[in-house]
């Protein structure tokens, strides 16, 4: 940043580079960020660890509001490497032991995931905040999903259940944890994790860059983006169920997984794209109330 100084003229861009530029943060800091982080996220896991996906693998997992919200009011890396260290921390305390399964699917997914969700809204917005809960969701559970299924489970393991799914079943199985995942944490992260990070601001400033406390708390939350963003996947979730329950994709279903699981699959996607459907619709029509 320039000096000025009395023969120079006042100049709008100098002070729009005093009110921007946010100090870097100390690695001391920056660790510590990354261990609260973890230490809420592991928490927070390891209440809901026992409630299973239908899919018989995976968690119920509505604690990625923690590291959404680091992504966003501490950058990157804080948020990546805490949501890594925060899953491996609740996954092992739940299995007693370092858990495998962590170390080879959850903790690379998560890093990657987070860590994208702070680079996309390093310039933040609220359109830019929707957009990172979307693609981050979707890659970052693609991703566990994938490792868990392939690494983990056939090459790490050689499980036989999973070593006698056909190619096809193996796609069918990553597809639906990674949707199971999507539309059970959609949900939080866009409907919780605003609320935090506006309380981060007001209680927090100094810890907060100037143009995320300008968004959010001055600017309104786009209720329209808000409400298409769980909207659409909760129309694309029942029209799934529709597709698993009238078409020859039942068929298919039942012999890959058996009817129990079969049930509890097409139970997923009628029940999230519900919950999903009607939480947009929510939101929506908080909107229009506010314009009439």
């Amino acid at each position: 940043m320039k000096l000025l100084n009395a023969s120079q003229p006042f100049r709008h861009e100098d002070m729009e580079i005093q009110k921007t530029t946010v100090p870097k943060r100390s690695l001391s800091l920056n660790v510590a960020l990354m261990s609260i982080c973890a230490g809420l996220y592991a928490v927070g896991s390891f209440v809901t660890a026992n409630i299973p996906s239908p899919w018989g693998a995976g968690q119920f997992r509505p604690a990625v509001i923690v590291p959404s919200l680091f992504a966003v009011v501490a950058g990157p890396l804080p948020a990546g490497v805490g949501a890594a260290l925060g899953t491996l921390i609740a996954d092992s305390a739940k299995y007693g032991r370092i858990y495998e399964g962590s170390l080879l699917a959850a903790v690379p997914g998560n890093f990657l995931g987070f860590y994208l969700f702070g680079y996309i809204t390093k310039k933040f917005t609220w359109g830019r905040f929707v957009l990172a809960s979307n693609i981050t969701l979707t890659l970052a559970n693609f991703v566990v999903a994938t490792l868990y299924v392939t690494i983990f489970k056939i090459l790490y393991l050689a499980d036989p259940k999973y070593l006698a799914f056909s190619s096809e079943a193996v796609v069918v199985y990553v597809a639906g944890l990674t949707i199971w995942w999507f539309v059970t944490m959609l949900p939080f992260v866009l409907l919780v994790t605003p609320v935090l990070i506006r309380a981060v601001s007001l209680a927090f400033p100094s810890l907060v860059p100037e143009d995320i406390r300008t968004n959010s708390l001055k600017n309104e939350l786009p209720q329209r983006t808000f409400s298409l963003a769980l909207l659409v996947p909760g129309l694309i979730m029942v029209l799934i169920g529709l597709m698993i329950t009238l078409t020859p994709l039942s068929n298919q279903m039942i012999a890959f997984f058996k009817e129990p699981t079969t049930i509890l699959v097409r139970g997923m996607f009628y029940v999230s794209g519900a919950v999903l459907t009607v939480l947009g619709l929510f939101v929506g029509r908080r909107r229009i109330l506010r314009l009439n």
